[in-house]
């Protein structure tokens, strides 16, 4: 398009200025609703209530899973630094010096998991579990501690949680939400919030494919003699 005498201009620059903000919004609700219907991007889950009923900012993620709920729930109790990981991309979980392991097998000793009970994102960056009902519900609530010395008390201008939600699915299949929810507390809160975003969808859109394989696999029967 080439401005012509009765255009003025700035009409091109900001028509391409306008398409590129469009497809920017797209991608944005793309990777924030990824895979997740209408409906599951409407509904309320558990863990909407621990913030309050209005949020800042909410993604909703979500992945069926050919497996039951009871057949998914273990990975999700051992879900944690120095516990079953996040079942995300190791090499890059090593290399921003995490120290987190995804493990392959459920883990007897990491299955309780309950209301109190801190989920570690890294050695020094907790998560207090708000809601633990099994095969329903998992949701992690991160908030900075106003009297808190920590590294993360001192960086987290937002509060959130982050909820996993099992529904059971048809042929014994289940459903798999994830609901981040954000409530921002000072004014930069919003740009940092957006930066996270592109980290979450990455890491949580391959975290929601390993819970799947996980969940799903089933060992070779062993050959008969």
């Amino acid at each position: 398009m080439r401005p012509t005498a009765d255009a003025p201009r700035w009409v091109v620059p900001t028509a391409l200025s306008a398409g590129a903000l469009g497809l920017l919004l797209v991608a944005r609700r793309v990777q924030q609703h990824w895979d997740a219907t209408r409906e599951e991007v409407a509904a309320t889950l558990p863990g909407d209530d621990v913030l309050g009923p209005a949020a800042d900012l909410v993604a909703t993620r979500a992945v069926t899973v050919g497996a039951p709920p009871e057949d998914v729930w273990p990975w999700l109790a051992q879900l944690g630094q120095g516990r079953g990981g996040f079942y995300s991309y190791d090499r890059l979980q090593s290399r921003l010096g995490l120290d987190i392991h995804n493990a392959d097998d459920v883990v007897p000793e990491w299955q309780d998991v309950a209301p109190g009970d801190v989920v570690r994102l890294a050695p020094e960056v907790g998560l207090t579990v708000a809601v633990a009902d099994r095969e329903r519900a998992l949701v992690l609530h991160g908030a900075p501690d106003p009297g808190g010395p920590s590294p993360q008390d001192a960086a987290m201008p937002f509060a959130f949680t982050w909820a996993f939600v099992l529904r059971p699915g048809p042929r014994g299949s289940t459903r798999l939400l994830v609901r981040e929810r954000y409530v921002y507390l000072r004014p930069w809160a919003a740009p940092l919030v957006e930066l996270v975003q592109i980290a979450s969808f990455v890491m949580t859109t391959r975290m929601l494919r390993g819970i799947r394989e996980r969940a799903e696999y089933r060992p070779p029967a062993e050959a008969v003699a």
